[in-house]
């Protein structure tokens, strides 16, 4: 009868072990679940981050070009619209008559 009671009594405890051994692994499955989550939601935060700032410094130096390249193209057309029409020739004297090259560029 005591053996019955001891082994009744062991295989109780044994039961409980095992269902409290399943708990611990299932919450221990769910922090690393959640654990992993949060890694995943931080390291996307994180990209995200990055692709921003990146995109930013692209787009700066892109508009420093684009705003450089209109200077240039600004200076260029005064420029040309100074020397438009102007007119540029070479001239030479020899002996008693002038010759002269003369050349009117309109462009």
């Amino acid at each position: 009868m005591v053996r019955r009671t001891l082994l009744h009594a062991a295989l109780g405890a044994w039961a409980i072990q095992c269902w409290w051994r399943s708990v611990q692994t299932k919450m221990l499955e769910q922090r690393r679940c959640l654990a992993l989550k949060l890694y995943t939601c931080q390291e996307w935060a994180v990209v995200t981050v990055q692709a921003q700032v990146r995109m930013w410094q692209t787009r700066r130096r892109f508009l420093q070009a684009r705003q450089a390249a209109c200077i240039i193209q600004a200076h260029w057309r005064w420029h040309a619209s100074q020397t438009r029409g102007m007119i540029r020739g070479h001239y030479e004297v020899r002996a008693s008559q002038l010759e002269l090259d003369i050349e009117i560029l309109m462009t």
